[in-house]
């Protein structure tokens, strides 16, 4: 379940409750509803903060519920990827910044998830950013534009490195100094205190939302050529 809270120019998506808030598809198309609000209800200078409450941020694909079938299992991993990818493209083209408040630990989607905004905040205690792929041993590879979303997202090729071929779990003080996120803080309250200070600063500036979407999707023009491609089962 997710909420959506408006304090004036600043939208908050909060993932509520105190699960894994693992991205099946009931939650992603949540998700996507309350970014559409946000899209159809932004004035100039607005800003999204995504956030969740717990100690998870999102603990990836609801790999339980693909489970449950084993004959629907790859069916259900391609539907959570192309609605994930929905929601991705949306967050791209949104005329107003993002930020992420990783209040708990981000795995796998749910790291991508995060690394989908513009900016990412993180609270610095018992949370981790991991790719998983290769600790599952479910034969399953990391998606291309994941991968396309990594390159953009995290500058130095050590730091990838150690991300997609260590399978390291990231704590927030490791991340910023890998460049992964952009600041690190003791709390979840403080966290999103951070975040929403952020969010005045950006509301500040007074961009023109429709000018801010076309140079992110423009930045991220890489992403979005993978996000458009048709899948196979192959590429998941």
């Amino acid at each position: 379940m997710c909420s959506l809270e408006k304090r004036g120019n600043i939208f908050i998506l909060t993932l509520t409750g105190s699960g894994e808030h693992r991205l099946n598809p009931t939650l992603l198309d949540e998700i996507q509803w309350a970014i559409s609000q946000v899209r159809s209800q932004s004035s100039t200078s607005s800003v999204l903060i995504t956030t969740a409450h717990g100690k998870f941020f999102s603990n990836g694909y609801d790999l339980p519920w693909a489970h449950q079938s084993s004959s629907q299992f790859l069916f259900r991993m391609i539907l959570m990827d192309s609605k994930l990818r929905s929601v991705v493209a949306d967050l791209i083209s949104l005329p107003v910044p993002t930020i992420a408040a990783v209040s708990g630990h981000a795995s796998a989607a749910g790291f991508i998830f995060a690394l989908s905004h513009d900016y990412v905040l993180m609270k610095r205690d018992r949370g981790f950013l991991y790719m998983s792929e290769l600790d599952l041993k479910l034969k399953l590879s990391i998606p291309a534009w994941f991968m396309a979303l990594i390159r953009c997202k995290i500058g130095p090729p050590m730091s990838r490195r150690d991300v997609v071929l260590r399978a390291d779990k990231v704590t927030a003080d490791e991340a910023v100094k890998k460049g992964i996120i952009d600041s690190a803080y003791d709390s979840a309250e403080e966290t999103l205190e951070a975040a929403v200070d952020l969010a005045e600063k950006l509301v500040a500036r007074k961009w023109n939302g429709d000018v801010y979407a076309e140079i992110r999707m423009d930045l991220l023009s890489d992403v979005l050529d993978e996000i458009r491609l048709s899948f196979t089962g192959s590429r998941l």
